[in-house]
Formats: C-alpha cells, sequence, structure tokens
C-alpha cells in the first residue's frame, strides 16, 4: 500500500504563478518480476524457517516435522485460493475480498485479526534473530575461553527492540522495502540453503539417521500448555482427527506470510496472472525445501538430548552437529546467523510496511478518519499509523520478554482467522460473483447449472477446522487474540461513525505526491522521446487507456497519462491559482482508476495535470514538449470523429516551428481505433494502391533503362504533375476527381457495413 500523501500547498504556493504542470507520483507505477516478488514473499515467509520447526516440537513432540511438512504442502492449496482472489482483485488482500462477498462488519474483523498477526510477526522474527545471534556470541565466548553468557531471553528482546526502532525511522522517512535488497536477501540465503541441504546429506549418510517417528497417535506427546483447555480431555488421545488438528494448529506458523502474496501483487509486471503463478510455484518449492527440510534434518542429525537446548536457534544447532571440523563448523554458523539476521530483520520490515499498508487501506474506505494518514511533516508518510503500530510491537517484545515460546504460542490466532475469512469470502464470490475467472482453485464440478467448488470448500473447512481447534488449543493466543481483535473491530466501528458524521465518505483513493514543474517535458515526468501521451477526463470513460495499455510495451515506449483542465481565458490569466487549483478529489479518482487500470495489467504510466485555455492548443503543446510520437483519444461527446481529427490538424498548424509529426488514434468505448497522422508523413496505402504502383512501375521500368526506376520515383512525379496541373487551371477538374473518388470509397464501406 501507497504511503504517499497529496502535499498541502504552502502559503508562497498558493500566490505563486499558475503553475504549467503538476506531476503525480505514486510507488505503485513501477512493476517487479516474479523473482522479484517471490524474494519479497519469501523474506516474510521464508523467516518462519528459523524458528517454526522448534516451536511445533516444543508443542507436539518429535513427530513435529510431519505436521510442517504437511503445512507447506497445504500452503500451496491456500496459496491458490489467494491467486484466484488476485485475479478478481488486483488489491486482492482479506479486506477487499471479505468485504466484497460479506460486508464492511466480516471485513473489519477480518482486518482486525489480521492486525494482531502483524502486529506479533515483527516481534517474533525480531526476536528470533536475537536468539541466533546471542547464541553464536556465547558459543565464541565459550571458545575463546570468555567467561561471559548473554542471557538468551533478554539479549534477544534488546536485539529485537533495537532492530523495531531502526525500521521505525526508515519507514517514518519514507524508505521503501526494497524489492532489489529483499532478492539479494534471497541470493545469500539460497547459497546458505544449498549449503546446509548438502552438509546435512553427507552428514547422514556418514553417520546414519533415522527419519522423525511418524504422527500416530502414540508418537504424538503433547505438552500441557499446547492442549489449552483440552488438557483435562481425553479427546486428544482418543480422536485421531482432533491430534492430527491440534498437530497442525501448532505448526500453522510455518506457512505465516500469504497475505504479503496478494500485497505484492499490485506490483507484479506484464503478463500479471501468470507471473503471480510463477512466483507462487517458485515460494512453494523454496519454502518446502527450507522450512520443512531444516525441521526433518535438524531431527534426524542433533541428538535428542542435546536438540531442545537449540529450540531458540534451529538452524545454528544444525551447523554444530554436521561433520567436519569444529572451526569450519562454527564459520558456518556464524554464516548461518547472518542470513538469519538479515532475513528475519526484513521480515520485521515487512510486518511494519504491510501493516502501514492494511490501515491505510482502511482509512482510504473511511473506517479510519483522515487523522491517521496526516503526512508527517517533514517526509510526507503516515507517520501516525506507524507509531501506533510500532509502539503495540515494541509493547508485545517488552511483555514476552524474549520468550519465543509465547511468541509462537499467541501467533496463530491471527493468521487462521484471517485465512478462513479469505476462503470463505472467496467461496462466497463464486456465488455471488459467477462467471469467467482467470484463475480458479482446482477441482469444480458442476451439477447441472451449479458449480460445485470442492477444491476450495475443502481448503476453506480444513482452515476453519484448525482455527476453530487453535481457540481450545491455544490459551494465550486465543486470549490475547480475541481482546486485541475485538478493541481493534471496536475502534473501527466507532472511527467509523465518528468519520461519517463528519460528512466523509467511503472512497478508495489513491494518495499522490504532487510536484509543480515549470514546463511538461520529459525529464519532468521522468520518460522518454516518443512516448504515448494518452489524454483522459473522465473516470468512467478510461477505454481510450485501456487499449493502449493493452497493446503498448513498457520496455519500448513509455505512456504518458494527461489530464488537461481547461480554465476559462479570464481564469488563467490570474496568479492566485495553486497547485490544488489544478488537482483536486476528481483530478484524485481519476488518477487512482487509470493507476487501477495500469496495475491489472502491470505496466508503469506517468501521471500529470496540465492548464490550457483551449483543448487541442493543450493537447499539442503538451505532445510537442514531451516529444510523443503518439495522442490516444476516447470518443468526444458532441463532436463526431473526422470534425475531431480536422480541428487537430488545424491547430496542429498554428503550432511554432519545429512541429512534431504526431499519430492520433481515437478509441471508442467498443475498441474500434482510428488513426490520423498530424504533419507530413507517409501515406497508409491500400493494396490496390500499391498494385496500381506496381503496375505503372513495372510498364516504365524498361522504357527509362539502363537507369534503375524506384517506386517512389513514381510517386514523386506523378505528384509533381497533379501539383503542375493544379496550378496550370485544371483546379476543379482534379477537385471534382477528388470528390468522385471520395463518394465511391464512402459508398462502398456503406454497402459492405
Amino acid at each position: 500500500m501507497s504511503t504517499n500523501q497529496i502535499q498541502q500547498p504552502t502559503v508562497s504556493a498558493q500566490k505563486s504563478a499558475l503553475p504549467k504542470v503538476v506531476v503525480a507520483t505514486t510507488a505503485m507505477l513501477s512493476f517487479i518480476s516474479f523473482w522479484r516478488a517471490a524474494a519479497i514473499v519469501l523474506n516474510d515467509l521464508g523467516s518462519s524457517a528459523f524458528y517454526a520447526g522448534a516451536i511445533a516440537e516444543q508443542a507436539i513432540g518429535k513427530a513435529a516435522p510431519w505436521f510442517i511438512l504437511a503445512i507447506m504442502l497445504f500452503a500451496y492449496a491456500v496459496r491458490s485460493m489467494y491467486i484466484e482472489s488476485c485475479s478478481m482483485f488486483v488489491r486482492g488482500g482479506v479486506y477487499r475480498v471479505v468485504k466484497e462477498a460479506m460486508g464492511s462488519t466480516l471485513a473489519k474483523f477480518s482486518v482486525s485479526a489480521l492486525m494482531f498477526d502483524y502486529i506479533l510477526t515483527g516481534p517474533i522474527s525480531g526476536v528470533s534473530a536475537g536468539q541466533y545471534l546471542t547464541g553464536f556470541l556465547n558459543e565464541l565466548f565459550v571458545r575463546v575461553h570468555l567467561n561471559l553468557t548473554l542471557p538468551i531471553n533478554s539479549t534477544s528482546a534488546v536485539f529485537a527492540i533495537a532492530v523495531t526502532i531502526y525500521f521505525w525511522w526508515e519507514n517514518i522517512k519514507g524508505i521503501p522495502e526494497s524489492s532489489g535488497k529483499a532478492l539479494r536477501i534471497m541470493y545469500v540465503t539460497t547459497v546458505m540453503v544449498v549449503v546446509m541441504v548438502a552438509w546435512c546429506i553427507l552428514t547422514v549418510w556418514v553417520r546414519g539417521a533415522h527419519l522423525p517417528p511418524l504422527p500416530t497417535h502414540a508418537n504424538l506427546t503433547f505438552a500441557p500448555e499446547a492442549l489449552g483447555w483440552l488438557r483435562l480431555s481425553s479427546l486428544p488421545h482418543t480422536v485421531a482427527l482432533i491430534g492430527i488438528l491440534i498437530g497442525l494448529g501448532h505448526s500453522v506458523l510455518a506457512m505465516s506470510g500469504e497475505e504479503t502474496l496478494a500485497q505484492v501483487y499490485r506490483e507484479v509486471e506484464h503478463p500479471k496472472l501468470p507471473n503471480l503463478e510463477k512466483a507462487g510455484l517458485v515460494i512453494f518449492v523454496y519454502s518446502l525445501i527450507f522450512t520443512a527440510g531444516v525441521s526433518f534434518f535438524a531431527s534426524m542429525i542433533i541428538p535428542d538430548a542435546v536438540r531442545p537446548q537449540y529450540f531458540g536457534n534451529l538452524i545454528s544447532g544444525l551447523a554444530l552437529n554436521f561433520v567436519g571440523p569444529f572451526n569450519l563448523k562454527l564459520a558456518f554458523e556464524g554464516f548461518v546467523v547472518l542470513v538469519g539476521v538479515l532475513m528475519l530483520a526484513g521480515a520485521v520490515n515487512t510486518a511494519i510496511v504491510g501493516s502501514n499498508g492494511v490501515l491505510n487501506r482502511v482509512s482510504e474506505d473511511g473506517i479510519l478518519p483522515h487523522w491517521f494518514r496526516h503526512p508527517h511533516p517533514r517526509f510526507g508518510t503516515s507517520y501516525r499509523m506507524l507509531n501506533l503500530v510500532v509502539g503495540l510491537q515494541l509493547l508485545t517484545i517488552i511483555l514476552s520478554r524474549g520468550d519465543i515460546f509465547i511468541l509462537g504460542e499467541a501467533y496463530a490466532f491471527g493468521v487462521m482467522w484471517s485465512f478462513s475469512m479469505k476462503g470463505l469470502a472467496v467461496l462466497v464470490l463464486r456465488y455471488r460473483q459467477p462467471g469467467k475467472r482467470d484463475f480458479r482453485v482446482p477441482l469444480n464440478f458442476t451439477v447441472g447449472n451449479v458449480e460445485i467448488p470442492v477444491g476450495l470448500g475443502l481448503i476453506t473447512v480444513t482452515l476453519f477446522a484448525l482455527s476453530i481447534m487453535n481457540l481450545f488449543t491455544k490459551q494465550v493466543a486465543t486470549i490475547a487474540g480475541v481482546a486485541f481483535t475485538l478493541v481493534f473491530f471496536t475502534v473501527f466501528e466507532i472511527s467509523e461513525k465518528i468519520t461519517l458524521k463528519h460528512g466523509a465518505k467511503h472512497q478508495e483513493l489513491d494518495m499522490f505526491n504532487l510536484e509543480s514543474d515549470g514546463e511538461l517535458t520529459p525529464a519532468a515526468l521522468g520518460v522518454r522521446p516518443g512516448n504515448e501521451l494518452v489524454m483522459i477526463r473522465n473516470s468512467n470513460a478510461l477505454y481510450n487507456l485501456g487499449a493502449v495499455l493493452d497493446r503498448i510495451n513498457p520496455r519500448q515506449q513509455d505512456v504518458v497519462v494527461l489530464h488537461l483542465r481547461v480554465l476559462s481565458r479570464a481564469g488563467s490569466g490570474g496568479s492566485e491559482l495553486a497547485q490544488e487549483d489544478l488537482f483536486g478529489i476528481n483530478e484524485q479518482e481519476l488518477f487512482t482508476r487509470a493507476l487501477s487500470l495500469a496495475e491489472k495489467r502491470g505496466k508503469s504510466i506517468h501521471l500529470a495535470v496540465a492548464p490550457a485555455t483551449e483543448k487541442w492548443e493543450g493537447i499539442l503543446r503538451s505532445a510537442q514538449n514531451l516529444q510523443s510520437s503518439t495522442i490516444a483519444l476516447g470518443l468526444s461527446s458532441w463532436r463526431n470523429i473526422e470534425d475531431e481529427a480536422r480541428i487537430a490538424g488545424l491547430a496542429w498548424e498554428a503550432l511554432p516551428e519545429p512541429r512534431p509529426n504526431l499519430t492520433l488514434e481515437i478509441y471508442s468505448p467498443d475498441g474500434q481505433e482510428k488513426v490520423f497522422y498530424l504533419g507530413p508523413h507517409a501515406p497508409r496505402l491500400t493494396s490496390k494502391e500499391i498494385d496500381l504502383l506496381h503496375g505503372i512501375w513495372l510498364q516504365l521500368s524498361n522504357e527509362v533503362a539502363p537507369e534503375e526506376l524506384h517506386h517512389h520515383d513514381v510517386v514523386h512525379i506523378a505528384l509533381e504533375e497533379l501539383q503542375k496541373n493544379i496550378v496550370n487551371g485544371r483546379r476543379q477538374e482534379i477537385i471534382g476527381a477528388l470528390r468522385q473518388h471520395l463518394i465511391e470509397i464512402r459508398d462502398r464501406r456503406k454497402s459492405s457495413s
């Protein structure tokens, strides 16, 4: 979610002369490859590999790796549910999907639960990074015979607080999470994973090992705190399904981060949905090998007697129990700690960015007052939301005292209920909004005219079963999660009523940074010469922009989207107009719709508003200044296409030299396009005209031999002869022939239609 804001004009700006152009920018105008999208999600999802297996084994015993594996396989099904929602809504986060399917109340409940997830994601990642770092430092102290041992939990909490404050300040300054940085972290992590897996296989080969015990009744050993309110019941030990659900419930934090997939979809480049599917496959394979692999190898390699001491830093425990020299193992442990700190710290940042984005989305819809989105006076970011989120994260770290198991116990509530509500919403939308989908969760059957979405139904039922089971078995998560969700939900309800009482409307509008520039130039907009200039004026009639985006390749040609603010001559002569006079709520809505079209196609656009006293003078001046090659318009509501093109041609003649050669494209709502050329240009010859030209060339080429005759020579002579005839008194004869030719063409078009 963009945190950019409409900047309020200063007093000096209000008194300045009318700006010649206002450039609108937003963070969502650049798009990334599926590799970068996968890297962003894996920085969040992959971080759970560092702690998920240990937390699961602490709760359910040595059979935990099988449950981690099952969750990672189930995560692929959940991912397909997210891909279907993204195919329907570019901004397909849980709030939008649940609101579309089941209304605002359940959407607010879902977001409240999701916020609990985000509030815990940062602390659990920061504390886990601290556990790895503290454990490594203690190992070094022993190695160098230094009589110093850092307290694991307290040191981890201090480290987590420091990391959280650091990323709070980075986000306050408006430095966004970089997809390039995420990709570089994944490069380093991949090296670590490859070395780790190879070394694990070598260790198992040399020493031999046994797989973890299968998750049978006899092998499930639930810790008392893992059973919650069911610890006094015999059901977990007598009903196999309940035992399995409990095991899965304590392993679900291994697939946290799926909501990030919906958030990042906005930024995925063209072709959007296929690239999202590729990213989903990369995420599945990587997380399956990494997260499940760590859990299995830890169970097979680290002796049972010492494994509990590494529950806070399981991969470090793996490194120290490999075959090979101790110094080499210690060096690899240092590499593991470096990678862990990078990835887990990245997850802290993702939690801050994601929660800020969700709150911005809720605020855009009129549920939170715009006070929350008031920009920072220096950096222009939504600092009040960041302060709220980070304050809650710091409070969570302090209350947990750096105990990763308490955090893990509380964590699953928000994850599971947001997943469950998302699954139910997508299922409901199959019936409320039936029809073609670009992607559907597999296993669909049709009985008569009724679709039976078996795959989606099974996913939703499983999610709700796990969520309900966690209510009874995770006391900390249930008490804390329900309390937090109710508090946030109540705040949303009260805030929405206050916001509506003050006249605000439910408007999902993007926020833009505005910059006034003296001239509309390629440098001002950051575009290349030869760009396509798309004129927009009505947010409900952007079909010309959609048609241009469908055919254009953004790597070869930039798209400038320009709204022309036509002013009266009296108004344009004043000097009191300010930036806000050119960019108001109508322009914000117009550019929000334009940005939505661009996001859906995964193609960048550049936005600007320019004033003019006359339509075509303003359009052509803008095209000339931008060095555009093409102008794309929609149909005029009161002027036919031919008249529009004729007036454009006359306005072109009035331009100062040097006048650019421009192509004018006029689109109709049904996708039809008419092309006109402004200025000297090569004609578009029909096949009949080409045949006629070629026939004349054949007749004359032998006559002028040995001189070489070209087709353009024939055209040149014909045009010169036509010009002589016009000058030498045959003007009316030629005009009559032209008129007859045009009438015949018109009649042929009518008969063919």
